[in-house]
């Protein structure tokens, strides 16, 4: 469970943070372990204002800051200063307030004797598994900085991996949102008052392309805040099933399976897969463990169920592409091939380096070419509503004005 604490300390500092234990009890003494005297505890329910509720969707740290924060431990690691100078001189020169407070508890805990792999696992909404992971195999060869600066080069590539891919796809997606806002005005608003010359003229046949856009529009004029009520109701409520837990894995499936859009995000699953793999393996970390802490960073449910399938096959005594080659529609069978060689080798870190940057420039290399491919179709598709409005509107006016 865990319990909010506030507690003073040897010097009559106030200190607030977090800190799990089984009971309230077992929580005071591990307070007073640490050479901390508890104001007060408070468990997770009790705690819970509406002001965080609100506040911790704004307290988070991104990639950015965090790829910051490792580059520059690195540096200052390698220039001998004190990992406890080091991070105080960091938590200084960041503008993110709630991850200045995050620094200072890794402070704290160091001061009381934690190693840093342990302190940030007390901060696992902020540091990964594979962070932490990395971090505790450089403790443990006595080489923390290489291992810091393998996180700050893992996040950095995530990063800009997912940033050009994301850019790649919103366009489309921005341009259809902004053809349907447009269309909505356009025949809520506009399209009335350009059909009233034709409702209003007697004996006139109006085409039947006409009646459906005078239908239309009249409809949309009239219950026009309804529809808007609807479509925001509709899209409030698919974005709240997803973010819920049984929504989040019925999306996992379905994004990797949608045109163009699931084979990206299955190459860009294949690649965090590969490298985060093989930075684990450089680091001496055991592949069992590798593959769990792989699959814990996966953020797809489809993906973190085969590796974890792939470390339960090691840990019996068979292979890692025995499993992957059980998933063909998620995993290709170049990559299986690929982690066959590898691990018959004796070289799997090596070709998982390869298959990362393989399915890296794959992936980045399909979200630009997007924009190419869907460019033409959006084109068509405004076109002809484009040029059925103005049949359907213009022509019946011209046709109108040329019997008068």
């Amino acid at each position: 469970m865990r319990f909010f604490f506030k507690a003073k300390n040897k010097n009559g500092e106030i200190k607030e943070g977090a800190i799990d234990a089984t009971s309230s009890d077992a929580a005071v003494e591990l307070l007073q372990k640490n050479g901390l005297f508890p104001l007060s505890i408070k468990t997770e329910k009790e705690s819970e204002t509406l002001e965080k509720t609100f506040l911790k969707y704004f307290d988070k740290v991104d990639s950015k800051e965090l790829m910051i924060f490792f580059r520059q431990l690195a540096i200052l690691i390698e220039a001998k200063v004190p990992i406890i100078v080091s991070l105080s001189a960091i938590k200084d020169q960041m503008e993110n307030e709630y991850f200045q407070g995050i620094i200072s508890e890794l402070v704290d805990d160091i001061q009381d004797g934690l190693p840093l792999s342990d302190a940030m696992k007390k901060h696992k909404g902020v540091f990964s598994n594979l962070a932490i992971n990395i971090v505790r195999a450089g403790e443990v060869s006595g080489n923390l900085r290489k291992s810091v600066e393998y996180i700050a080069d893992n996040i950095e590539k995530n990063y800009n991996l997912t940033t050009k891919v994301k850019s790649a796809m919103m366009y489309p997606l921005i341009v259809m949102v902004v053809f349907f806002v447009i269309a909505f005005i356009v025949v809520t608003f506009i399209v009335p008052k350009l059909t009233l010359m034709i409702k209003s003229m007697d004996g006139i046949e109006i085409p039947w392309y006409t009646q459906i856009v005078i239908s239309l529009s009249d409809f949309m004029s009239q219950y026009w805040w309804a529809i808007l009520v609807m479509i925001i109701g509709f899209f409030g409520g698919l974005i709240y099933y997803i973010g819920s837990e049984e929504g989040s894995k019925e999306w996992d499936q379905i994004k990797i399976k949608l045109p163009i859009f699931g084979r990206i995000y299955q190459y860009l699953y294949i690649a965090r897969f590969a490298d985060n793999l093989a930075v684990l393996l450089v680091g001496g970390i055991p592949i069992i463990q590798a593959l769990t802490i792989v699959s814990s960073v996966i953020d797809n449910v489809v993906y973190k169920a085969i590796f974890l399938k792939a470390a339960d096959e090691v840990r019996i005594g068979g292979t890692m592409s025995v499993v992957l080659h059980k998933f063909p529609n998620q995993i290709p069978s170049i990559v299986t091939q690929m982690v066959k060689i590898g691990e018959e080798s004796g070289q799997i870190d090596l070709v998982l380096t390869q298959v990362a940057k393989f399915y890296e420039g794959e992936a980045t290399n399909m979200a630009k070419n997007l924009s190419t491919l869907i460019e033409p179709v959006l084109m068509v598709i405004i076109g002809v509503a484009v040029g059925f409005l103005a049949v359907s509107v213009i022509m019946p006016i011209y046709n109108i004005a040329g019997q008068l």
